[in-house]
């Protein structure tokens, strides 16, 4: 007995014209959703894996496919009324699941599939899927059961709250003049002139969004304005976030207490690669102690900088003026600025530079789809093909994917940069689709180049690898373990992996060209970038575990005597050395808090395990096939279907050291 519903809905949400299309677009695929768990229920011949778990199977792409789209919706559709109404249907869409992971029935008829002649994958998917049900309390009374349905169901409610608050929130900073715009890129200058009409008419007006926000913290000679900014940046979704997070944190408190866990950071790890909350805290310890004293000598090495600069009365470099004071430390440390690499990085040559890079490396083929509809005119759209040294010519012209570049600010935008899983890829039925959701410069149609930042390139190459995570790890036989269906802990390892190409000064010259001249960038200017991208690495790892650390933090204390603010400046206090600034509120627009939760560390972990990863490729030939498709094979291609630690072991062939990590730290300190 097979399935007779198809997993995913047919129509792409964003083809819909109305908030009433789309709700009827979610009862529909709801109702779908029903039918295959009420034919999972009805085998009289025993349970079996394609009588119990591929209706289950189908059942979890259902509401994969539904929820990814409608967050997709809630997050870049440009009407607010179709965001508002993404919103609450996501909300439906997460009852619907929630109530799936407390379905007894469900979890007492995967138990009793025989699993003698499962394939390892299969297998693992079992076993996971088992241990997710009962981490839920699917073994709990029904009071219980309740409970936690409805707790479930408020802290999806509330995420999402939180998460629309940043979304909608830009702050904006009014110069007093235009002498404030001294130091930032002629680019930019030319393209902020006072504002011709409305409440600040005659005045040049800032807004938080990135392309505006990077730069002004980097390169404005004004210590006022970067103040402003930074304080406009950090207060975003401010007080309005407030309550939304505190009783986030009490909702969960009490999930984690009723599954009989102390805390839910001790929950949140049960089921990871890190194990447990205490094998996080003593993670986090190691870093600190082997990053602490190189920070400050890093510290201290800017500020006399800046004293001998003519800030001789300068007592203390603060948050606001850090990245700026850096900047201009590596200028003349390293005879290195990092306006001299933008002219190198216009937009559309980036985006032209990491498609190519990919196909390279990774076999594959891209091919935009001009006539795909998409949620909004200046999104594109990509089908991904097989490629490379396939014998079977069949197999190299198949289509093994979609992907959608919606890549530049706009209102009502989400205002971050993510890779967006839409559809799982299930072989032999369905392609995985997904999206990046980025907010790069540039798109705007007046002729600026959108002149990139370094930084900003890697972070393109950082979400592509998610992207391609999310692609060639979505061919399996089960939509529970296609594309990034890791351990949460593995998620970051790609993508961090990724992130090291872009140091490579013959990869950066195959599209890194002058937009006026066409002149490859010099590889003397990369080198040099490199030298002064690693001062700053200690800094960095540990405004890294200052992140982390409040995570775990608001996660660990009991909600009913955390103080947002207090703990916020400890921690900061704790791990960075840059005086605090008051009126600081990063919690309220610190949506990892509501997605990651506790599980912040995976950046750092994953950090570790990528730089192990990125040693096998050889430094003088970084897209050698041999070791390019073993990483494809062993990494990518598995998606969720095994541990991330044997994921780990199969293309190491031993376990993690953190050798490489301790290298890469040490980088700042060579002479």
């Amino acid at each position: 007995m097979t399935s007779t519903a198809a997993p995913p809905p047919a129509l792409h949400p964003w083809t819909l014209s109305s908030p009433d299309a789309l709700e009827a677009w979610v009862a529909d695929a709801l109702a779908r959703h029903a039918v295959l768990l009420e034919e999972l229920g009805s085998n009289a011949g025993g349970a079996t894996l394609e009588t119990t778990l591929r209706p289950y199977d189908d059942a979890v792409a259902v509401l994969s496919a539904t929820g990814s789209q409608l967050s997709l919706l809630n997050s870049v559709h440009p009407d607010m009324n179709m965001r508002d109404t993404a919103q609450a249907q996501l909300q439906k869409v997460a009852q619907a699941g929630v109530a799936l992971g407390l379905n007894r029935d469900v979890y007492q008829a995967l138990s009793a599939i025989p699993v003698g002649e499962a394939d390892p994958g299969t297998m693992h998917y079992l076993e996971r899927t088992l241990l997710s049900y009962r981490l839920a309390g699917v073994d709990r009374d029904q009071d219980t059961r309740d409970r936690l349905q409805a707790l479930q169901e408020r802290a999806t409610t509330l995420s999402l709250q939180f998460g629309r608050n940043v979304q909608e929130s830009v702050g904006t900073v009014v110069l007093e003049s235009a002498d404030e715009l001294d130091g930032l890129p002629e680019d930019f200058r030319t393209s902020h002139g006072p504002r011709t009409e409305g409440e600040h008419a005659g005045k040049i007006v800032l807004t938080t969004e990135f392309p505006d926000y990077l730069p002004v913290m980097t390169f404005a000679r004004s210590a006022g304005l970067r103040r402003r900014m930074f304080l406009a940046y950090q207060r975003r979704a401010f007080p309005q976030n407030v309550a939304p997070l505190q009783e986030l944190l009490s909702v969960r408190r009490e999930i984690a207490t009723l599954l009989g866990f102390e805390t839910w950071a001790d929950l949140a790890t049960a089921d990871q690669m890190m194990e447990s909350s205490g094998n996080m805290q003593r993670f986090l310890d190691e870093l600190d102690a082997a990053t602490k004293e190189s920070a400050d000598r890093e510290y201290n090495a800017v500020l006399e900088f800046a004293r001998e600069r003519g800030e001789r009365a300068l007592e203390a470099i603060d948050a606001s003026s850090r990245s700026f004071w850096m900047e201009q430390f590596r200028r003349a440390r390293f005879s290195f600025d990092s306006q001299d690499v933008r002219p190198y990085f216009p937009y559309h040559r980036v985006e032209a530079g990491v498609l190519s890079l990919v196909e390279q490396l990774f076999r594959v083929r891209f091919e935009p789809v001009a006539d795909a509809e998409t949620w909004h005119p200046s999104v594109t759209t990509w089908d991904v093909y097989q490629a490379g040294q396939l014998r079977d010519k069949a197999a190299r012209e198949t289509r093994i994917g979609r992907f959608y570049l919606d890549m530049h600010p706009r209102d009502g935008k989400d205002k971050w940069f993510s890779a967006a899983p839409l559809i799982p890829g299930i072989r032999g039925r369905q392609v995985p689709q997904a999206a990046l959701i980025c907010n790069f410069p540039g798109g705007s149609g007046d002729g600026d180049p959108g002149l990139l930042q370094h930084s900003d390139v890697t972070t393109f190459l950082h979400e592509f690898g998610h992207l391609m995570h999310a692609i060639l790890g979505g061919q399996q036989a089960w939509a529970g373990v296609s594309g990034i269906a890791t351990e949460g802990d593995f998620v970051e390892v790609p993508s961090q992996m990724l992130e090291e190409f872009f140091h490579d000064p013959a990869l950066l010259a195959r599209f890194a060209h002058h937009y006026q001249n066409g002149e490859p960038i010099p590889a003397t200017l990369v080198e040099r970038m490199n030298r002064a991208g690693a001062f700053g690495i200690s800094d960095a790892v540990r405004t890294q575990l200052f992140y982390t650390s409040y995570s775990l933090d608001t996660h660990r204390l009991h909600p009913a005597t955390l103080d947002l603010d207090q703990l916020l400046e400890e921690d900061y206090r704790r791990f960075l050395p840059y005086q605090w600034v008051d009126g600081n509120k990063l919690y309220a627009s610190f949506t990892h808090l509501t997605g990651y939760s506790s599980n912040y560390y995976t950046y750092l972990y994953d950090k570790v395990i990528a730089l192990d990863f990125f040693r096998e490729f050889a430094a003088d030939d970084l897209l050698a096939e041999a070791v390019t498709a073993r990483y494809r094979e062993e990494v990518l291609e598995p998606g969720g279907s095994k541990p991330g630690k044997q994921l780990v072991r199969a293309f190491l062939n031993r376990d993690q050291t953190p050798d490489a990590f301790t290298d890469w730290l040490g980088e700042a300190l060579r002479p």
